[in-house]
């Protein structure tokens, strides 16, 4: 059986039951690409740069991102910095807590609370919810990590990335993987996801909220 799951498949959308995904998620956990190439080599930034970085996640210099040229990490304290870190915003919020423990379970919370900074599509706890019966469980399971971590790094755009500073085209993600980004007079969509808040501000960076779970394409 193919190990190769579209995003229409892995939501259901195609007709697939939740049982057959599950029996999908440990033979892609196991064909799935490594923990994605920008953790293990060099963030990108908006510019096409590729700082060194550690191999190793717990490094901070991991999280030493660099912003897109011409953006300025400001030298006052802001309100954002008073809101705390992406991961102390999102859970907050309340919104967020399947995404904080998918996170954990990443061992990427830390990474998400370094210097950054950031811009994460972040899904609701509705949007996980709305994923088949029993995926989350499964992809929180220890042996799917690298699944995990591929699918959570898709959701994190190195940079600052405001709504109005969003572009039209394809954004690169610390999963070394594309999103497409269509910016109109009717909002912000990401891969034809909806952002349904955007510009919630934090310290190292900015949440876009989105209402479904966005799936790499190599999946």
């Amino acid at each position: 059986m193919s190990t190769r799951v579209s995003v229409k498949k892995i939501l259901g959308f195609a007709g697939i039951s939740a049982a057959s995904v599950l029996v999908a998620l440990p033979a892609l956990a196991q064909t799935a690409n490594p923990r994605p190439s920008i953790f293990n080599e060099a963030p990108y930034n908006q510019t096409g740069a590729t700082p060194t970085a550690p191999a190793d996640l717990s490094q901070p210099a991991l999280t030493e991102m660099e912003a897109p040229a011409g953006m300025e990490t400001p030298a006052e304290p802001t309100e954002a910095a008073e809101a705390g870190t992406i991961v102390d915003v999102a859970t907050a919020n309340g919104s967020f807590g399947t995404l904080i423990a998918a996170l954990t379970a990443a061992e990427l919370d830390q990474v998400l609370q370094g210097e950054g900074p950031f811009t994460v599509f972040a899904p609701t706890d509705e949007a996980f919810a709305a994923l088949p019966e029993g995926t989350v469980e499964q992809l929180l399971l220890p042996e799917n990590r690298d699944l995990l971590v591929q699918i959570l790094s898709y959701h994190v755009v190195p940079g600052e990335l405001t709504s109005s500073e969003l572009k039209s085209g394809e954004v690169q993600t610390v999963a070394n993987e594309l999103v497409t980004v269509e910016v109109s007079a009717d909002g912000v969509t990401v891969n034809e996801v909806t952002v349904v808040q955007p510009d919630v501000t934090a310290s190292n960076g900015v949440i876009h909220v989105v209402d479904q779970v966005i799936l790499p394409p190599s999946l």
